[in-house]
């Protein structure tokens, strides 16, 4: 009787959080907050961007400069705010020096003279993270040449890939994509991955709206959709690392990350990008089961 109490305890703090975040319907999905409750679901964190300014810093760090895949964008804070109920994550085009530069450097970081592309990259890393749960975002990506944004997580332990990579929402060179990965046997990273070319969604118009991107992650696999459509399942045993370590990266809390890259190892050429180009997002939540 106890434990029936703890869960239905649990169902009706579930139903204040909703409430008092000031939830909107979850927009493109069958799904309502009222339909995830019934299935077991409660909400246990939230970013509505109802906010002018700045991300809210309890939420969200920003990564800096040239990071990752050899991308074109310098990650500034400058380029996400709030405004309108939205995030809005920004790419711009800039003349700027590197202050990284060093003369003959073999690092991509540094030997690029100067900063031709700004954009942001926010995440939850130090502020929050999960182990399973149901996580949704409902945005707006641009598809246009050389843009590369993403909805994502890293596992909070060990160093890539054998932290654990997935690929909620991910879009490059025409193709959006929903992707695992884990430590494969030659130590680089063993991808589970599906690919949609935009087209057969229905390109420039089914990029002009806004859709809900959704992962359900349990003990057992990971599914990723769009619109409630299934785009990967992966199970959980296949994503062991294969370093004889046995560890599971997905067995642990992975945090969130929201970015817009461009260029680089995928984003593709860019000179016929336009500027400025945007990344949006209604929200993003987090639910998980009692």
């Amino acid at each position: 009787m106890g434990a029936i109490m703890n869960i239905a305890r649990a169902l009706f703090l579930g139903s204040i959080v909703v409430a008092q975040s000031g939830c909107r319907p979850i927009g493109g999905s069958a799904h309502t907050e009222t339909a995830f409750r019934g299935e077991g679901y409660r909400l246990v964190w939230a970013d509505e961007f109802n906010r002018e300014g700045k991300p809210d810093a309890s939420n969200w760090r920003y990564e800096k400069g040239f990071v990752r895949n050899d991308e074109a964008q310098w990650y500034t804070e400058e380029n996400a705010w709030c405004a309108n109920g939205l995030l809005v994550i920004e790419g711009r085009k800039a003349s700027l020096p590197n202050p990284l530069y060093e003369e003959g450097s073999q690092d991509w970081r540094k030997r690029r003279k100067s900063i031709d592309y700004t954009a942001s990259s926010i995440h939850t890393n130090g502020k929050h993270a999960w182990q399973y749960g149901r996580f949704v975002m409902r945005g707006r990506i641009d598809i246009g040449p050389g843009l590369w944004p993403a909805w994502w997580t890293l596992g909070t332990s060990g160093r890539w890939p054998a932290n654990g990579e997935i690929d909620i929402m991910e879009y490059y060179s025409g193709k959006l994509l929903a992707n695992v990965a884990c430590l494969g046997p030659d130590r680089k990273a063993e991808w589970y991955s599906n690919t949609f070319n935009t087209d057969s969604l229905g390109g420039a118009a089914w990029a002009s709206r806004f859709h809900v991107w959704r992962m359900d992650w349990d003990s057992s696999a990971i599914e990723l959709y769009v619109d409630d459509q299934l785009l990967n399942r992966v199970e959980l045993d296949k994503l062991v690392n294969k370093d004889g370590s046995g560890v599971n990266p997905f067995r642990q809390p992975h945090y969130l990350l929201l970015n817009l890259a461009m260029g680089g190892q995928r984003g593709g050429p860019m000179n016929a990008t336009r500027f400025p180009n945007r990344f949006e997002v209604d929200y993003v939540r987090v639910y998980q089961k009692p």
